[in-house]
């Protein structure tokens, strides 16, 4: 890694929350004879809680993260090119991805003994979403080295001027630091040793397991909330639609019936314009016939 600062950077923001600040004091002491690197290393500054878990889940779960950012490059792509059944289709895997992996990251928190709020929750799903939206917020998810959580408009203007460690994090890929598994071929001595806390222990265990389908039951009600607007729009526009069908029908029996009328009656007409023709030759024929026999009186 060419730069050191990044070096350290990626090192202390994979650190415990708590462990930060005492970790980045002693390494700027330990390398005080670089005053540019000492003062880079004192200036890095403290995640937010929200950050933190992103960070964590970064370094975690690279994979995962590299699929929400797969979806929301495909999903920018659908709305370049204006594919509307893309676009729906993206739209809704975006919001159940982001709730998923929100739900896994808080999870992988807790397991490092820090517990997260529905606020610090908020703001990482919010921050997932920047990512898939914007390319730079995908940049700065990807580095590992937020310090604050992000929340995208929409419209290509977020700063992430304060929301990385350093200008250089952008382009920047974290280190992946996967929790290591247990190594299956140890096979582990087993004693039988009363556990005084177990009850408790199940109690906590059957709490976060209550708290993440509650978690889950809110992004489904969420989801369920949006559809039935949408019934509740369309089935609106249905009826409304129905109701100008109907009196375009009667509109339309109306005029045929009129119609008619008129076919009729122009019938009687052309029967009338006939006879009047006639009519009209036969005085014509009148006329022609008087002129000739003055013509021969004359002659």
């Amino acid at each position: 890694m060419a730069d050191p600062l990044l070096e350290i950077a990626d090192d202390l923001y994979a650190l415990p929350l708590a462990d930060f600040t005492p970790a980045r004091d002693a390494l700027a002491k330990e390398h005080k004879a670089d005053k540019a690197l000492a003062a880079g290393i004192k200036g890095l500054r403290k995640a937010s809680v929200a950050a933190w878990v992103v960070n964590l889940l970064v370094r975690r779960d690279p994979d995962q993260v590299d699929q929400v950012l797969a979806v929301g490059a495909a999903l920018r792509e659908a709305q370049e090119n204006l594919d509307a059944s893309q676009l729906r289709e993206f739209t809704k895997q975006r919001r159940q991805l982001t709730a998923s992996v929100t739900t896994k990251a808080r999870r992988l928190a807790r397991q490092d003994g820090v517990k997260t709020t529905e606020s610090v929750g908020d703001q990482v799903e919010a921050t997932l979403t920047a990512a898939m939206l914007e390319p730079d917020a995908a940049r700065a998810v990807r580095s590992g080295l937020l310090v604050t959580s992000l929340a995208a408009t929409g419209l290509g203007d977020l700063d992430l001027s304060g929301a990385v460690a350093v200008p250089e994090a952008l382009g920047f890929t974290a280190t992946a630091r996967p929790v290591a598994e247990p190594d299956p071929t140890q096979r582990p001595k087993l004693t039988v040793v009363p556990d005084p806390d177990a009850d408790l222990k199940a109690r906590k265990a059957a709490d976060e397991l209550l708290a993440d389908a509650k978690a889950a039951l809110g992004v489904a009600e969420k989801e369920q909330r949006g559809a039935r607007r949408a019934v509740e729009r369309l089935r609106a526009r249905t009826l409304q639609l129905q109701s100008e069908l109907d009196e375009l029908r009667s509109r339309i029996a109306t005029l045929e019936a009129e119609a008619e009328e008129v076919d009729d009656e122009l019938g009687e007409a052309e029967a009338v314009e006939a006879e009047a023709q006639e009519a009209v030759e036969e005085a014509q024929a009148e006329v022609d016939a008087a002129k000739e026999a003055r013509a021969r009186l004359d002659g």
